[in-house]
């Protein structure tokens, strides 16, 4: 039988905070919101912008394999995104992800997010349409770009019977 992992419906900063940060605007016109800090990665790596076009999903969704940066965060902006799933997961004292940890969370459009370096997350999963994301990271370790194959888990919108 397939696991089954509820996706919340909302995700707080503090809630998000072990895996990096979300990014929302200023509450007041004219006010800036720095996320300066949680950028960045190792000496030696350049800053690499690009943009993503993502094709729609729908839940309940499955995950089957998980990726990770050792080296840099990533920061993912919606550009034209409705809705779109964050699926984390900590990592086990040998550095493997603890399953057992995922969380999944549905953030709208007007949200971003930035994993922490060496955060394992599913890939970009976007709802109800197809979506794009402005994406900034730090390239050049060979070895920073991490995927794993995992156990098929099915995410399911809170409360609902799949």
């Amino acid at each position: 039988m397939m696991r089954q992992l509820a996706v919340a419906d909302r995700c707080s900063p503090e809630g998000f905070a072990p895996f990096g940060a979300i990014i929302d605007r200023p509450a007041e016109a004219g006010q800036r919101q720095f996320y300066s800090d949680w950028l960045g990665g190792d000496a030696g790596l350049a800053p690499v912008f690009h943009v993503n076009n993502v094709p729609p999903a729908a839940l309940p969704a499955v995950v089957t394999r998980l990726e990770r940066h050792r080296h840099a965060a990533q920061c993912f902006t919606p550009l034209d995104v409705s809705r779109y799933l964050v699926t984390v997961t900590p990592s086990l004292p040998d550095g493997s992800p603890d399953l057992a940890g995922m969380q999944s969370f549905v953030l709208p459009g007007t949200k971003g997010v930035i994993y922490r370096r060496g955060v394992w997350h599913a890939g970009a999963t976007v709802l109800d349409r197809a979506g794009a994301f402005a994406v900034l990271m730090w390239r050049g370790a060979a070895d920073d770009d991490v995927f794993v194959e995992v156990a098929p888990t099915q995410l399911v919108l809170e409360g609902s019977n799949p």
